[in-house]
């Protein structure tokens, strides 16, 4: 079920969809692949978005989608894709072939990610599988009944959510996977993947990629 979805550090993800090559928040990527047919970004933390790697997986005709608050921060890489595409939570859109929706990603006690920004996570549907892509964010009232094949949900704490509020959440809207991420290098540990593991309901299968 996975074969086609990596996490390669923090929560930067790559998964090959039908539609083409999708990457959600780029960071530290090895080497200049420049395979991207679509960039989504979350939010504009350097850990999430980064004009560097975008650089180096940006190629001719790559749709950048970014929220609507980061419109002028991402005229940095315009001239590094194709072009760039604003999105605003819970809405959906249709990019270069690929159904996506957005969520609300935002923190509730947290000062790191207030809901009036704006940020999101995203649902790409390929094939028909839904893969959910948090972002940053706590449980919130806006993501606790997504409907979601797959789930890629933070772990790390501090800036997001932890590994206990992650699994509930995991448990309330019951994908068929979830995979932790956000952790193992600015924030958490391999343990909060462990705790993770150990919360999460039967049926759901976890895959721990980091």
């Amino acid at each position: 079920m996975t074969e086609n979805i990596k996490v390669l550090f923090h929560s930067s993800i790559r998964i090959q969809a039908e539609a083409g090559v999708v990457y959600a928040d780029p960071f530290k990527i090895e080497g200049e692949p420049k395979d991207a047919d679509i960039i989504l970004v979350t939010h504009d933390h350097y850990d999430h978005f980064s004009p560097e790697d975008i650089g180096k997986i940006s190629k001719e005709g790559t749709v950048l989608a970014v929220p609507v608050k980061m419109a002028d921060k991402a005229g940095q890489v315009k001239d590094l894709v194709g072009s760039v595409e604003t999105v605003e939570p819970g809405k959906s859109y249709e990019i270069k072939g690929l159904k996506i929706e957005t969520v609300p990603a935002y923190n509730v006690l947290k000062p790191f990610h207030p809901k009036k920004a704006g940020w999101v996570g995203y649902i790409i549907v390929d094939n028909d599988t839904r893969i959910y892509i948090a972002g940053d964010t706590d449980v919130n009232e806006d993501i606790v009944n997504v409907s979601c094949d797959i789930a890629l949900v933070p772990i790390g704490g501090t800036y997001t959510m932890d590994a206990k509020a992650a699994a509930n959440l995991v448990n309330m809207i019951a994908p068929e996977l979830a995979i932790p991420t956000h952790y193992g290098s600015i924030v958490g540990t391999a343990k909060d993947a462990e705790k993770f593991v150990k919360l999460v309901d039967d049926p759901i299968k976890v895959e721990v990629q980091l």
